[in-house]
């Protein structure tokens, strides 16, 4: 069985294939980054406008990568939301109208399953592909001796705790309150002065930090799972301007200055990250944890994660963190597999949810 995942949630363009057995045949993505990064963050007709101009090539290239014809799939999977409507809108009527000419089974899916679902999927062309194939036999192993798997979804859009239970349901435990933590980063990086998008670049320079700058602020949202990353965004502005970093002052600033205040964002970003959910893994007695989404690409989040955690932690390799269409193959493998199948009647939904609406309560 083969699968073709078209992706176009935000401002990423991207088409993906992948095998019954999870392997990616290929995965074609056309980023946006350089046509944002002027404006400082997505605008979205832009992003809009750019899928129609890219979506087909990409397409075109996914295809011919693997080395197949459009009678080799049985199904077509496409992000039908969450995401920005304009996006979600471009690829959707493409792939009905490729379905509707070829005869090949529609699927739509919801792209925060996409995310989770890429743990499963053995990336082609790397030295990690035994690796994935391992990671993949454990989390069938933990889901098929009954126990559960939580999992942490982090991106620019998203910060949620999802329980995957061993009948392979979602439920969500937990969720950010204001912003995402990846809005955080890209936020954070504008008031230092960084490029767009924000996540590496305040990777990238909190590397160089050498004196340890003083600690920012957790905010634990006690008796809950939930998250908020509003006030760490306050604190670093306010110190930004405590320390003139910000507004941008004429002469140069001290490069120091700004790496220390990046890492102790960083810092406490991730040390609320994880240790909320190595809490909730611990209280619903799951056997693995999952990290997906584009801030799972973070390097001190990976190493935090497979340091203090006592369970095994899957993190998809990083072409599969961000958005991509080969997790949107591997989601529309497991619908098509089960049954799923969609008309026209498909609509982009914008706000579409992950798991349960009923949320699973926190001790």
């Amino acid at each position: 069985m083969i699968v073709l995942g078209i992706e176009t949630s935000c401002d990423e363009t991207s088409a993906g294939i992948v095998d019954e057995s999870g392997a990616v045949l290929a995965n074609t993505v056309a980023t946006q980054v350089d046509i944002h990064a002027r404006y400082g963050g997505i605008v979205p007709e832009v992003a809009s406008r750019q899928h129609v101009i890219d979506v087909r090539p990409v397409i075109e290239t996914a295809l011919s990568t693997a080395e197949l014809s459009w009678s080799d799939l049985d199904a077509l999977a496409v992000t039908h939301g969450p995401g920005l409507a304009g996006s979600l809108i471009v690829g959707v009527n493409v792939a009905k109208g490729l379905c509707a000419s070829t005869g090949i089974p529609l699927v739509g899916v919801n792209h925060l399953e996409g995310h989770i679902l890429a743990a499963w999927a053995v990336a082609a062309g790397k030295d990690a592909g035994e690796d994935d194939r391992k990671d993949r036999e454990l989390l069938d192993g933990v889901l098929g001796d009954g126990k559960s798997v939580m999992c942490l979804l982090v991106s620019g859009g998203h910060t949620e705790l999802v329980l995957l239970d061993s009948d392979r349901q979602f439920h969500l435990v937990g969720e950010t309150r204001d912003d995402a933590a990846g809005e955080a980063f890209d936020k954070s990086a504008r008031v230092l002065g960084l490029r767009y998008p924000g996540g590496p670049e305040i990777q990238r320079v909190a590397a160089t930090a050498t004196v340890e700058a003083e600690p920012l602020s957790r905010a634990w949202m006690k008796g809950s799972y939930d998250f908020s990353f509003s006030g760490i965004k306050t604190a670093v502005l306010n110190r930004a301007r405590r320390e003139g970093i910000y507004p941008k002052p004429e002469g140069e600033i001290p490069a120091e200055m700004v790496a220390g205040l990046a890492k102790a964002f960083q810092d406490s970003v991730v040390d609320v990250l994880v240790t909320k959910t190595l809490e909730a893994a611990a209280q619903y007695e799951c056997g693995a944890i999952i990290v997906a989404g584009g801030v799972a690409a973070n390097g001190p989040l990976r190493e935090a994660f497979f340091s203090r955690s006592d369970l095994p932690v899957v993190i998809p390799p990083i072409s599969l963190c961000t958005d991509n269409g080969a997790m949107i193959a591997m989601s529309g493998l497991a619908r098509f597999t089960d049954g799923r199948r969609d008309g026209w009647s498909l609509d982009v939904e914008p706000g579409l949810r992950i798991g349960s609406r009923d949320r699973l309560a926190a001790v």
